[in-house]
């Protein structure tokens, strides 16, 4: 087992810890967000530190703060050489890690989100996987992305999420309105979409296409929908948002 710290605990380190703690490593948590941290000690017994005594306590190191706070929390820490940095941060870069983490060197970038606790949350790993796959494999599958701005658009990917919640959100609100029952509303409109893709078998690269076109086909109102969001700009839009995320996390320092 590891010793395993963490600089910040907050909606993204939780799951993590709490992955972590169940499977046996000694954890230790810093301080901000002492909430969180009391619940997770409350929960699952990890120890609350200050973020300096986190690092000395600690051989892998997670680091979860908010990237506009970043240096100004990091660079004052002292890392050691022997210290196994992992950032959840994104727009960090690589280099920018190296030189906040000076003179720990073995430094690993990845993307949780926080159904990672209950398994299945794909992990991608720059520019070394083995880490990742050590502490959170086979539950949660490691992709490892050797090049830096291909594992930046995989955050831009990640901020889908909210996106797609947010039209799920206008979706479930229209059927409110038209139902008049908000709880089941959001219920069915979670749950069709959830169950779907659920569902699905592990496929290939063009999987999605070919599960729409089996649903979208002549004259149903699956083909209206699909026609509807392709004439309003929606995908225009989508592809424009991501590159526009793309281009700010792969400008970062």
């Amino acid at each position: 087992m590891s010793r395993i710290g963490f600089i910040g605990t907050g909606h993204i380190a939780a799951p993590m810890v709490r992955f972590l703690a169940q499977r046996g490593h000694e954890i230790t948590v810093s301080e901000r967000n002492a909430k969180t941290a009391q619940a997770l000690k409350s929960s699952h017994g990890v120890s609350i530190a200050a973020n300096q005594e986190v690092l000395d306590r600690s051989d892998i190191v997670f680091l979860c703060v908010r990237p506009h706070v970043a240096s100004d929390i990091i660079q004052p820490l002292l890392f050691r050489g022997d210290h196994q940095v992992v950032s959840v941060m994104a727009g960090i870069s690589l280099a920018a890690l190296a030189e906040l983490c000076a003179p720990a060197t073995d430094l690993t970038m990845t993307i949780p989100l926080g159904y990672l606790e209950h398994g299945g949350c794909p992990l991608p790993a720059c520019p070394d996987a083995s880490l990742l796959k050590t502490l959170f494999a086979p539950e949660n599958p490691v992709i490892e992305v050797a090049e830096e701005h291909a594992f930046n658009m995989h955050f831009a990917i990640c901020a889908m999420v909210p996106g797609m919640l947010d039209l799920l959100d206008t979706g479930g609100r229209w059927l409110a309105d038209h139902s008049g029952d908000p709880d089941n509303a959001l219920r069915y409109t979670r749950q069709v979409l959830t169950g779907f893709l659920a569902a699905l078998p592990d496929g290939n690269a063009g999987q999605m296409g070919q599960e729409r076109d089996a649903l979208a086909t002549e004259g149903t109102i699956s083909l209206q929908m699909t026609q509807g969001l392709r004439d309003g700009g929606a995908h225009t839009t989508l592809r424009d948002t991501l590159s526009a995320i793309g281009d700010r996390l792969g400008g970062a320092t």
